[in-house]
């Protein structure tokens, strides 16, 4: 804590004195007075603030003024015990009597919080009000349903399921998300609530071996740990008692047949449905308070009018329950039974020493806000005002947010002659002793102290500093999204690459004699049936390429596939040749090779205020290598709507003019066009470049101004949409074009831009590549980079297809006003948005309502965005104008009227609007009926509906490909050979004759079809069911283990399993060393291997790698094992009792074959 002598406040109040009133803080001091009281008390000290962004934005706060950021690792959380603790009780965030659940990151919170409160003498509970208004569960619920586990402990995993189910967690098939878990054998995953990490209980026996924490989205061991507490999952008691306690309570409080109200059937079957938080009083005799939870000495701070907020939000609850009351399926509990009323909750803060901090009236003796130092840009002297300042004699401690921004400050000041001196945290700052230091830490509003002042960067900037960043690693493998078999289930057009297309009719085990193998069964025309061994998956893929319904099965045995091939593979071939004309004339036509100056791009990268994901860095890097490379680079940026695309392009920007070239931004909106220039100006205002944006709002005399001097060079970059396009615009030295939203752009327009491509440097931005980009990218021809890495906390967005009715709206619409955010109401007709505006003008009287749309004069229209982006209006009823680039982070529910009308990647778009801050966003997809929605609307909903993850432009593009089938490659006729052979064996040739074509030989597509050696060496080879029973991940993982192209990446695998399943069994150690000898097989050129007891035999691939010497070598020197067969094979003679005996034989044979030959 920073030492302040004498004391801010002089004397703190203590139980049974009166209350202490302050009325001279200005706003920003007041987390530096609570740290103060905090710091100088024994006890624990509750503060009240008005709203839950309050409480966030104080918590971030006290971690600065407390000395507390050293204490905060990668994810933003505690790595340590902290002198002071700081508790954050966030609010639901859901409305009263809603029929959402809160999200789980928020109950997981929630319960951490008061886990700590009981044992807990000393620190600071934080919260908005409406959450001490909320009646809590009794303390001997999270005593009774809370369990440490330690290494050592006896362990029934039966039994602790048993324990998990009536604690509320749900099983799965894998952990992600907190309070779930999953057992298999002897291993239970289990996301603990109030933990950061899901942890890993590993048993011997019925003892705990080891507890390790791993990462849920890979999976993997991260560290181990000594024990883990764990809390039930959530606010009410699903165990036994509790539900007989809410039937019991459910009868007397209700009247009428409980069957009716689905709520009370699936509690009685133990299930938790949404909105259940709102019924928590029937699961308890008797409900709490915070009070119960707290120590009689607690001290209280209210912040602002407390009072006034309470009354609010009890209006606001009886306006709910007037409203809701009369729904006889879903009856709800009185006002009364589920919180207090003000009156009570006054009362209970009187027992407790208080002090109120209310809106300054008067100024504080030795605290002032921090007058205006920001630096200016522009300026002949940028620091004048922070030196003048300084001059005054006044100590300062800058605040930089991360590491990197504090390199940068530093030596953005020393170049002004101001050089701080870097202290660790803020309580290492001695105003006496030191004139200017910089320390780390997350402050949005300095203040001057008597003689000394806070100056975070925010203020020096003029921009906000951003929240600590969540980090996550992602890895995305971009053929395994659309070729994976996981997704796959009974029933789907699956294709085998010598049979053609089956449908799945899942896995078999087959017993024959010793041998115990898994089998893929395919069905084919006649109800044919083709067993394939799991050791040969790689000749299955995924049927994609139409609609899945319509494909109908091969027939075995007859040369219908054959044909469908050989047409598919002549127009491969001649696809091929097209592609690579294009791809020669570019790696022949030498580009320009960027020469990047080191020095000055870092300090422009320092200027980001974020910390990159590790897919951004991934992306940057490999943009900046295809800059400096001689050949033009044709680089496509797939990332999911917010996920950081454009800083990669303002890099990508700042290389090239770095190197003395032009640099052109084209965008498909002049919304869109005014925005990037915006961000592009502040972005780049420390430097010497000079921007314009070419668009609509630009009157004709500016527009021909701003050309001819991009004509003459004297413009850097030039933003605009197709206007940009113009036969006027020349760009003399025109080095990187970057393509926004590329998807927006029509057929002409791609085909102008087409000129471009072989000869400047062209960066494409988008988060649903449509088919024929996927499909280039795909085919190597134009480079993928795919950000696939959620920004800090980002919650993904829930989404819903309801009947559009009128109580929906207004419910989702107040959900959102309520917790401060603003909506976006979708109707795409301009003749009647204004009657739709007025109709929730009229629905909700309090929402400030506003309408814009593409008709509209410019002007006018950027008011109207400028106005909702400050707030001046919370709902924006819109057309699909929104669906481009406009970022607002208040903005966190959208509704979309019709939402069958449109296309899968508009949707995603439009659905990308929301959920660009850290709460849970909403999405709302508005239907008519559904007899009156054709198949193709249904299915784009359905797939919108579930590909609800972050980042999942990339998987909706994949599942676009199948809805609508893949548009060909180079021009606009659609391919019937894809719809014939499906879209992943359609690549895999595609790859094969770009790969010959380039090395001078002719396509060999038996070569590809037969590079899947078969080994079968008559022992059970497969994952058993009581190892892992979860069939698309056994089936995921026998692909994974059967495509893997190296021993290093099957070492992988095998490293993954253990990890996730337990030793490997036998069985399963069998099937990763035939897969061993499988590719040792493919590198010698061998089609097939069998191997029983007494003998086996070994076919060869017509261009087989094997020295036909070797061959008559062998069978002339050991006559009584090795025997030609025919042409093309070999049989082997050995006597070979059990596993090691057979791979020891098969592995001597290999070795043989691998030999040269000796004279």
């Amino acid at each position: 804590m920073l030492t302040i002598e004498p004391p801010l406040i002089d004397l703190l109040p203590y139980p049974g004195s009166s209350n202490k009133t302050l009325s001279n803080l200005p706003k920003s001091a007041i987390p530096l007075v609570i740290a103060e009281i905090a710091a100088r008390s024994s006890s624990l000290v509750l503060v009240l603030v008005k709203k839950s962004q309050d409480a966030q934005h104080l918590v971030n706060n006290l971690h600065f003024y407390l000395g507390q950021e050293h204490h905060l690792d990668d994810e933003g959380e505690a790595d340590g015990p902290a002198e002071i603790p700081i508790i954050h009780l966030p609010d639901w965030e859901t409305l009263p009597y809603d029929s959402f659940s809160p999200h789980e990151d928020i109950i997981s919170e929630r319960l951490k919080a008061l886990s700590q409160l009981d044992d807990l003498r000393r620190g600071l509970l934080i919260l908005p009000v409406q959450t001490l208004a909320h009646r809590l569960p009794p303390r001997e619920h999270l005593d009774g349903q809370r369990f440490v586990l330690k290494v050592g402990d006896r362990f029934d995993i039966h039994r602790e399921r048993r324990r998990l189910e009536a604690s509320g967690y749900h099983a799965v098939e894998t952990v992600r998300e907190h309070g779930e878990f999953a057992v298999r054998g002897a291993i239970l995953d289990v996301f603990p609530m109030g933990s950061n990490q899901p942890l890993r209980v590993e048993l011997f026996d019925t003892e705990i071996e080891s507890l390790r924490a791993f990462d849920p989205d890979t999976q993997r061991t991260i560290t181990k740990v000594d024990s883990v507490t764990l809390l039930p999952a959530r606010e009410i008691s699903l165990t036994e008692s509790g539900i007989a306690c809410f039937r019991r309570n459910w009868h007397e409080t209700f009247e009428g047949n409980p069957r009716e109200c689905s709520i009370y059937k699936d509690v009685s079957s133990g299930l938790a449905p949404p909105g259940v938080e709102y019924y928590a009083p029937l699961f308890f005799n008797q409900m709490a308070s915070l009070f119960d939870y707290l120590p009689a000495d607690t001290q209280t701070i209210r912040v602002g009018l407390i009072h006034g907020a309470l009354e609010q939000f009890w209006s606001d609850v009886s306006t709910r329950y007037e409203s809701l009351r009369h729904d006889r399926m879903r009856p709800i509990l009185e006002p009364k039974k589920l919180f207090f009323r003000t009156e009570e909750l006054l009362a209970g803060l009187k027992s407790f020493a208080s002090i109120e901090i209310e809106d300054a009236d008067s100024k504080h003796p030795r605290i002032r806000s921090l007058p205006d130092i920001a630096l200016e840009a522009k300026s002949d002297d940028p620091a004048a005002k922070i030196r003048a300042f300084i001059d005054t004699g006044k100590s300062v401690c800058f605040v930089a947010e991360s590491a990197g921004r504090r390199e940068a400050l530093l030596e953005l000041l020393a170049r002004h002659g101001i050089r701080p001196e870097p202290v660790r945290r803020v309580s290492d700052f001695s105003p006496e002793t030191q004139n200017c230091v910089i320390t780390l830490g997350l402050l949005d509003q300095g203040l001057v102290v008597d003689e000394f002042a806070i100056v975070p960067e925010s203020q020096l900037f003029g921009r906000r500093v951003p929240q600590r960043r969540r980090r996550k690693q992602h890895e995305i493998a971009t053929d395994l999204i659309v070729r994976d078999l996981s997704e796959i289930s009974e029933g789907d057009p699956i294709v085998h690459i010598d049979h053609g297309v089956g449908h799945y009719r899942g896995l078999e085990t087959i017993v024959l004699g010793e041998d115990i193998n898994e089998f893929v069964v395919v069905e084919y025309q006649g109800d044919a049936k083709l067993y394939i061994p799991v050791t040969n998956l790689g000749v299955l893929s995924r049927y994609a390429g139409g609609d899945p319904d319509a494909v109908s099965a091969h027939k075995l045995g007859t040369d219908r596939w054959t044909k469908a091939k050989r047409k598919a593979a002549e127009a491969v071939r001649d696809k091929a040749a097209d592609l690579l004309d294009i791809y020669a004339r570019r790696a022949a036509k030498e580009g320009y090779a960027h020469r990047i100056d080191e020095t000055q791009y870092d300090r422009f990268s320092d200027g980001f205020p974020f910390e990159l994901t590790p897919d951004q860095e991934t992306s940057i890097e490999a943009v900046l290598a295809d800059l400096r490379a001689p050949r033009p680079m044709d680089r496509l940026v797939c990332g999911d709507v917010g996920f950081g695309k454009t800083e990669v392009a303002m890099r990508a920007a700042f290389a090239s003019i770095c190197s003395g070239t032009q640099v052109c931004v084209l965008v498909p909106t002049t919304l869109l066009a005014q925005q990037h220039f915006e961000s592009f100006r502040d972005r780049f205002a420390d430097w010497p470049v000079t921007i314009e944006v070419l668009s609509r709002f630009k009157s004709i005399k500016e527009t021909k101004a701003i050309i001819e001097l991009a004509n003459k060079g004297r413009v850097d970059i030039v933003i605009g949409t197709h206007k940009l396009l113009s036969s006027n615009l020349k760009l003399p030295s025109l080095g990187l074009l970057i393509i926004d939203e590329e998807h927006r752009f029509g057929v002409a327009q791609k085909e102008r831009l087409k000129k471009y491509r072989s000869d400047v440097d062209v960066l494409t931005l988008t988060a649903t590549p449509i088919p024929r980009t996927l499909n280039l990218s795909m085919a190597g021809i134009r480079d993928l980079s795919v950000i696939a890495t959620p920004p800090a906390r980002r919650l993904s967005i829930k989404t819903f297809i309801k009947r559009k009715d009128q109580p929906l709206v207004k419910e989702a619409i107040l959900r959102e006003l309520l917790r401060g955010g603003q909506v976006y109401y979708l109707h795409n007709e301009v003749k009647s948005i204004e009657r739709s505006a007025d109709n929730i003008r009229q629905l909700l009287p309090e929402a400030r309502v506003v309408v814009a749309h593409g008709q509209m004069r410019e002007r006018d229209l950027e008011d109207v965005m400028t106005d909702f982006y400050h707030k001046k209006y919370n709902v924006l009823v819109c057309s699909t104008i929104i669906e481009t680039g406009i970022d607002i982070p208040s903005a966190n529910t959208i509704l979309i009227e019709r939402a069958d009308r449109f296309g899968l990647a508009q949707l995603h778009q439009l659905r990308g609007r929301v959920g660009r801050s850290h709460h849970q966003a909403y999405a709302y997809l508005l239907t008519p009926d559904p007899r009156s929605m054709t198949n193709d609307a249904m299915k784009r909903l359905e797939a919108i509906e579930a590909a609800s993850d972050l980042g999942a432009g990339f998987q909706l593009a994949a599942h676009d490909l199948e809805i609508r089938g893949a548009g060909e490659l180079l021009g606009e006729d659609q391919s019937g050979n894809m719809q014939t052979i499906g879209f992943s064996l359609y690549m895999e040739m595609l790859d094969e004759a770009v790969t010959a074509i380039r090395e001078g030989r002719a396509p060999d597509f038996d070569q590809t079809e037969s590079a899947h050696a078969e080994v079968d060496l008559k022992i059970p080879a497969l994952i058993p069911n009581d190892y892992l029973n979860d069939v698309p991940l056994r089936l995921q993982l026998y692909k994974r283990i059967s495509s893997a192209t190296s021993a290093e990446l099957l070492s992988e695998i095998e490293i993954e399993m253990i990890d996730r399943f337990g030793l490997l069994p036998t069985k399963v150690k069998n099937l990763f060393e035939q897969a061993k000898i499988r590719l040792v097989a493919e590198s010698l050129g061998i089609r097939q291997i069998t191997l029983g007891p007494q003998s086996g035999r070994i076919e060869f691939l017509e261009k087989t790698k094997v020295d036909p010497t070797i061959l008559i070598s062998l069978v002339q020197c050991h006559p009584d094992e090795y025997k030609l067969d025919g042409a093309t094979a070999l049989k082997i003679f050995r006597e070979t009792v059990g596993t090691e005996a057979r791979f020891g034989f098969i592995y001597e044979v290999l070795d043989a074959l691998k030999r040269p030959t000796t004279k």
